[in-house]
């Protein structure tokens, strides 16, 4: 394979060519969706860190799911964000709260649409954190029965997955528990494995009015420093039933992704997070790169990596690049 015999270039020279021989390629079947689901009616409030995102009623969000739908996306992943809050989140697990009713709605209003659901405490508590408080830290263990009513709730809601996104220790295991004794052992747990304390969390944190009242997350999401900690959180939760793993966020630990989908050959999620979103957002907008050439090859990357579904803010807008390009 010398120069001038081989020539790299040959297989380059045109746009058919490249596309002939690319080894990955996006389709908008890779992409899910997360939206937030707010109380009231007729209600698009836009969240400013995050251009073209909004928080949405029930009847705005089936409106949503039906454009989603049509552009071949096959997911969309669910946040509460409640009327009220308390110290127990109790409105997380409440059958008329946000996320049940947007649930039951899309069923009825958008079949075929998958149906997500992120199970934590974080948007539901008046402290911002993702479980019970005691001696100002989360209570692991108090926070599984939460988190295990929570799950029941979106399953009898009608949700196709749960999605344990706080970081508690055996979540998982509670979760597949309460929902095989209450007959949904065929319920997938999408589980978010290996979730990092991370600062690109900011516009999500701002969408779902879950900010943290003290402190930070670091005593229970991961170290960024940490690859073989991701390996145990993975072998975990796989050991307690999880169906698909997941590393959040996406581009800082690409490496993470491949390290677990080349262990494991599970069926391995990335979410692609709001930090991610926002900076190619604001980039763009200031003219210091082309925002969809920056889009297209972050999530190319992601399932490079070796993501098989991509949780990401850009889906409906990559989605639509894509039909063009068909």
């Amino acid at each position: 394979m010398n120069f001038p015999f081989y020539r790299p270039r040959r297989l380059r020279k045109t746009e058919t060519i490249r596309n002939m021989i690319r080894e990955t390629t996006l389709t908008p079947n890779d992409f899910i969706l997360p939206l937030f689901v707010t109380f009231g009616k007729n209600v698009k409030k836009a969240i400013k860190s995050m251009p073209g995102h909004y928080q949405l009623s029930v009847d705005n969000i089936v409106k949503e799911a039906k454009e989603i739908k049509k552009l071949g996306i096959p997911a969309v992943i669910l946040f509460g964000i409640p009327e009220h809050k308390d110290e127990e989140g109790s409105t997380a697990f409440d059958p008329a709260g946000p996320v049940q009713e947007a649930i039951r709605a899309i069923k009825d209003k958008v079949p075929g649409l998958a149906v997500i659901t992120d199970v934590c405490m974080c948007e539901y508590t008046s402290h911002g954190h993702c479980g019970i408080i005691k001696d100002k830290d989360v209570d692991n263990d108090a926070t599984l029965e939460l988190l295990s009513k929570e799950a029941l709730s979106h399953v009898e809601a009608g949700a196709d997955i749960v999605a344990p996104s706080d970081m508690m220790d055996g979540r998982v295991a509670a979760i597949r528990d309460i929902l095989d004794d209450n007959d949904f052992s065929h319920i997938p747990i999408m589980s978010y494995s290996a979730k990092y304390a991370s600062a690109f969390y900011g516009p999500f944190r701002d969408a779902a009015e879950s900010t943290p009242q003290f402190g930070d997350r670091r005593s229970y999401q991961m170290d960024p420093g940490n690859t073989d900690e991701a390996i145990r959180e993975v072998v975990l939760d796989i050991e307690e039933g999880a169906d698909i793993v997941m590393v959040k966020p996406a581009l800082p630990y690409l490496d993470i992704i491949r390290r677990i989908k080349t262990e494991f050959g599970y069926p391995t999620a990335a979410y692609n997070v709001s930090g991610e979103f926002s900076m190619i957002k604001a980039a763009a907008e200031r003219g210091w790169l082309d925002g969809d050439r920056a889009m297209m090859e972050s999530l190319t990357a992601i399932k490079r990596a070796g993501a098989d579904l991509i949780l990401t803010y850009f889906a409906k807008e990559a989605a639509i690049l894509l039909q063009k390009k068909r």
